[in-house]
């Protein structure tokens, strides 16, 4: 077991911060807006916070703002109406300050393009520009002791680029919600021609001044299908062929009662479930979200491969019940190595570039809080047990407030922990645990000095 290394709090010490949250993100997003919103209507009682966010702004999936895709949740899941719909944070709020609430809802559309809602974002995380330290990562959450327990938090973070100037923020509680990874087919790495979707504008804007052979799009979900209708549309002169295991795209089910699986009441729902219960509805409910694609899209890609056919000019090829084994270099571009499911020799594509439209795998926090991890309680599966309120469970001896957002609750919380769906009332909850958490502190440490003070007043008596 490895040794346990702690900070011993000093007097001099600056106040903590009650919060400090690692990446700023759309959950950090909302949980800010949520403490911000409790400290407006209780300045004595404010929640000092602060944010650290590895990008130099604020971007959420940036890579993937492609002209005229639409969210795939309703503009009322914003990052604050299902907690307060009169919150000044909401969509409508916003159009109304752009001075497009009237054509919206003209649009007669509950979806605005990711586009205009990254647009949301920006102007709501622009309320907390003085709160974020952009550009910086953090590197490790320390303990601090006091007394044989853990009360506080030392964040470590230092600058992504330039030269490595390490700063510490002193806080009793973290909010960890530092995204996804991407993941990648086995033995499969990026590089100047294999890279993943989250960087597809980044890197295929540097391609259109050269003539184009082949993309390889490599996934069955909704970015693999809006990666490959985009570099279709984008490159006229290049074939697009999409390899997936599947026979086809699969669409995703958004109707009104699978839609229940998205609401606030079913995480409490889940999260009170029974294991093999919890198994059997994300096994059911996966197709609301998981390698789904929305109809329409599906529907158009077919048009598009039928009208190819129909006119002797197949651009769009769609490479069914294949997988991607393996890719290697080649001279200004990549060599796909394809093999067939249902039979038939493996070929291989020449292509100017493979874009793995693969998914995400969440981030362990266990790496950046590796002096605390023997403290955190798991399951029978060697999963993180996870409060309600999302903070992590832990030993008696970490007080301190160790809350997550993200992939890393899916097992506890259900399906909507990497969505956008319930962030409005889940960052609601978390202030609220901190805000419950501090005061019950506060008493504890109020009944402490009393508890000294007379202690110190027996003590004189028996001097006198």
């Amino acid at each position: 077991m490895p040794a346990r290394h702690a900070h011993t709090a000093h007097e001099g010490a600056a106040a903590p911060y009650d919060l400090i949250g690692i990446g700023f993100g759309p959950a950090n997003l909302a949980l800010a807006i949520a403490a911000e919103e409790h400290s407006q209507g209780d300045p004595e009682g404010a929640i000092r916070a602060a944010f650290v966010e590895r990008q130099e702004r604020f971007g959420w999936h940036q890579g993937m703002l492609l002209e005229g895709a639409t969210m795939q949740v309703s503009f009322l899941k914003d990052l604050a109406t299902m907690r307060d719909p009169g919150s000044r944070f909401t969509f409508l709020h916003y159009l109304q300050e752009r001075g497009r609430l009237a054509d919206f809802i003209n649009q007669k559309s509950f979806y605005p393009t990711r586009i205009e809602f990254h647009d949301y974002f920006e102007w709501c995380a622009a309320e907390f520009a003085d709160r974020v330290a952009y550009g910086r990562t953090a590197t490790a959450v320390r303990a601090v002791e006091s007394g044989g327990t853990v009360d506080g938090l030392e964040v470590v973070t230092r600058a992504v680029s330039g030269p490595s100037d390490e700063r510490v923020l002193r806080t009793r509680n973290v909010a960890v919600a530092t995204g996804l990874r991407p993941r990648l087919p086995e033995g499969v790495r990026t590089g100047a021609h294999v890279w993943h979707n989250q960087e597809l504008l980044f890197r295929a804007t540097g391609l259109e001044e050269r003539p184009h052979r082949r993309f390889v799009v490599v996934g069955a979900g909704q970015s693999a299908a809006e990666t490959a209708d985009y570099l279709h549309r984008t490159f006229p002169d290049a074939e697009i062929c999409a390899v997936f295991s599947r026979y086809g795209y699969s669409p995703a089910d958004d109707s009104p009662f699978a839609n229940r699986i998205f609401d606030p009441a079913a995480v409490d729902h889940f999260y009170d479930a029974p294991e093999d219960a919890k198994q059997a509805l994300l096994t059911y409910h996966a197709n609301t979200n998981y390698s789904v694609v929305d109809g329409e899209l599906i529907e158009h890609l077919y048009r598009t491969a039928y009208q190819e056919k129909v006119q002797g000019h197949e651009r769009l090829r769609i490479l069914n019940t294949t997988r991607l084994t393996t890719v290697e270099n080649i001279p200004g571009g990549a060599r796909a190595h394809i093999q067939p499911l249902t039979g038939g020799d493996p070929y291989t594509l020449d292509c100017d570039a493979v874009v793995l439209a693969t998914g995400y795998r969440p981030t362990d926090p266990r790496e950046l809080l590796p002096d605390l991890a023997d403290d955190f309680l798991t399951d029978d599966q060697g999963r993180l047990r996870i409060g309600r309120d999302h903070r992590l469970m832990t030993t008696d001896r970490i007080q301190a407030g160790i809350y997550l957002q993200g992939g890393t609750t899916e097992h506890t919380h259900g399906i909507t922990s990497t969505l956008l769906s319930t962030l409005a009332v889940r960052s609601g909850h978390i202030r609220d645990s901190l805000l419950l958490r501090r005061a019950e502190q506060d008493v504890r440490a109020r009944l402490e000095a009393e508890a000294g003070a007379v202690g110190d007043g027996v003590t004189a008596a028996h001097t006198a």
